[in-house]
């Protein structure tokens, strides 16, 4: 595991402190994996609801895979 050093704001300092307190995570450390963690999961979210835009739009490739790379 590696340690990173990340300028925080007093506000920002003030908002995972409180995060701490009210049992988010055990430390900021843990409050900051878990935001990571939910990041990520949101992000993951966004690109399939995005895909399903893209498809509902009619936004996709249809043929032979060989042919479109050829593009």
């Amino acid at each position: 595991m590696s340690t990173i050093s990340v300028p925080l704001s007093k506000d920002h300092e003030d908002r995972l402190d409180t995060l701490v307190k009210q049992g988010v995570g055990s430390s900021r450390a843990a409050v900051m994996r878990k935001a990571l963690d939910k990041l990520a999961e949101d992000e993951a979210v966004e690109a399939v609801l995005r895909a399903e835009r893209e498809v509902s739009e009619g936004k996709i490739l249809k043929g032979d895979l060989r042919k479109l790379l050829d593009l």
